[in-house]
């Protein structure tokens, strides 16, 4: 049985179902080279609660969780069948490791998660599960997190985290260039990653340029700490793909493995 990597995907803005962008064909190219696993267990920046839950929903529904955005996007549904046992089996790594789970069997999936879902895997054959973030608790929490959960990929699971590398406001069209300090900050994780300072990405907020200016609250930086954790000790890391969308939001994806 294979075991496949850990990932780390910048879903972006839900425009990027509208707006054609390197990411879109990236992950819809991506996903279709890649084999397919037995499960996902999503992690998405959308989905936030006090203590770790699992969602062991059967049938997720489609969660639209924005607002003021064109009506095709109110209309669409990703219709993945859910994952119960592999929710359960998070659920046990999550306490063997000293971590709460509690359980959540109606969460349908948020637009962080079925945006990389839909382009990835566009015939929503794979069962889905899904745990929750916890901001309040930082990024080493999310790191302790992440490596509670790489036992799953023994059992060819995907882990795919879902985030965003910078988070901005829409400053700008979707293929207009960065603006210098969300590229300061896109190139200063990439050395981290690609280096493997795990601690400078833990302390990322006193050590990478702009980090608040990038990052006014944490939710879409967390799961790069989970991928990075689920990825195992001495992980290596590889960079899918860099791009930009609206100047403000770095699109870049990376495996962890």
């Amino acid at each position: 049985m294979s075991r496949p990597p850990s990932l780390f995907i910048s879903h972006g803005s839900p425009m990027i179902l509208l707006d054609d962008c390197p990411a879109r064909r990236f992950m819809a190219e991506y996903g279709a080279s890649i084999e397919k696993p037995s499960a996902i267990l999503m992690i998405s920046a959308h989905w936030e609660t006090h203590l770790p839950a699992v969602a062991s929903t059967a049938s997720p529904g489609t969660i639209h969780d924005f607002y003021g955005f064109p009506e095709p996007f109110y209309r669409f549904r990703y219709r993945a069948p859910g994952a119960p046992e592999v929710a359960a089996q998070a659920a046990v790594c999550l306490r063997q490791a000293g971590l709460e789970a509690m359980d959540d069997p109606e969460r349908g999936l948020d637009h962080g998660a079925w945006v990389p879902l839909a382009y990835m895997f566009p015939d929503a054959d794979v069962p889905v599960a899904q745990v929750s973030i916890q901001s309040h608790l930082g990024p080493r929490h999310h790191l302790a997190l992440g490596r509670a959960l790489a036992p799953l990929r023994d059992g060819n699971v995907l882990i795919l985290c879902s985030g965003n590398i910078t988070h901005g406001r829409r400053a700008g069209g979707v293929g207009e260039p960065a603006l210098d300090w969300v590229a300061a900050f896109s190139e200063w994780i990439h050395r981290a990653v690609d280096e493997g300072r795990t601690e400078d990405l833990v302390n990322y907020r006193a050590l990478a340029p702009y980090a608040e200016h990038n990052h006014p609250s944490e939710d879409h930086y967390l799961p790069l700490l989970i991928a990075l954790g689920a990825g195992g000790e001495g992980a290596r890391a590889k960079r899918l793909h860099a791009s930009y969308t609206y100047r403000t939001i770095s699109m870049d994806s990376y495996a962890f493995d």
